[in-house]
């Protein structure tokens, strides 16, 4: 499961938009020539992944996602407490998390109007329509850098469905988290994985269909900075809900991003 907006909200209002290790801002001020700047990451305390760092296969997998299990660092410090897993265990993060939340939280009381964190959406960059998505680095345009993923799926009717998309989906997470630190060859080898396993997904019956909204993240003690989330649809090749553009709209969608054919259209997921 991905982390929700709601968890994202308490996680970054309880940390007050800072590492909970150096207390350095974790969202940049936009420059005159620049837009404003997220330097920092929702870090899990024990790893949903099994071969990643403080992996517990004993942890409830329903909690792995909840703010508990959430520090929010810089990523000179998430890359730091990752490598270094054995000196940065379980305990060490939670009480590093304690003292920093209740750190801000007295730091906060003896300010005024400090405004809460939200995500904001704004209207005008709600995707009207999702786009067929036939190849791997179109899917990589859209998970680049999200803050968020918004996934959805037709009913599936078997385990290997199961496991055909939510594998799809899995990695196409893991590459959005993995955005920012993917070099030229491995983003190469990337789009090749995902382009395979769109075929998968088409010989067993299935289009996906993709977005992108940029919603805003506000309050706190920072800026104003974007919140780009990464919007995917797996359906049914013959759902009823695929539509096709006329031309004029095709055109325009293609000068906007990844195109394709069909588009899904409005409903779900709010596109």
């Amino acid at each position: 499961m991905a982390i929700s907006d709601k968890t994202r909200k308490i996680l970054w209002g309880r940390s007050g938009n800072r590492c909970a290790i150096c207390r350095h801002e974790i969202v940049l001020d936009a420059t005159p020539s620049a837009d404003a700047s997220v330097v920092g990451d929702e870090c899990h305390i024990v790893s949903p992944k099994e071969q990643g760092p403080r992996f517990d296969a004993s942890f409830p997998e329903d909690q792995l996602d909840d703010p508990a299990n959430l520090i929010l660092l810089c990523r000179v410090h998430h890359k730091m407490v990752d490598d270094q897993c054995e000196t940065y265990t379980v305990e060490v993060l939670r009480l590093l998390k304690t003292n920093h939340e209740k750190w801000v939280s007295s730091t906060l009381t003896e300010q005024k109007a400090i405004p809460l964190v939200r995500v904001r959406r704004i209207k005008e960059n709600v995707p009207t329509h999702l786009v067929r998505l036939t190849s791997g680095r179109e899917i990589l345009t859209i998970v680049d850098r999200a803050s968020a993923f918004t996934f959805e799926h037709d009913d599936l009717k078997s385990p290997a469905e199961v496991e055909l998309i939510g594998g799809f989906l899995q990695e196409a997470q893991d590459y959005g988290d993995l955005s920012g630190d993917l070099e030229a060859g491995d983003r190469v080898k990337a789009a090749f994985e995902m382009s395979t396993r769109l075929e998968e997904l088409e010989q067993a019956g299935f289009w996906v269909f993709g977005g992108r909204e940029v919603r805003r993240l506000e309050g706190g003690v920072g800026s104003p900075s974007p919140f780009p989330v990464a919007i995917l649809q797996v359906l049914r090749a013959k759902n009823p809900e695929i539509v096709k553009l006329d031309l004029t709209k095709a055109a325009e969608q293609r000068r906007k991003g990844p195109q394709g054919g069909p588009t899904a259209a409005g409903g779900r997921n709010d596109v």
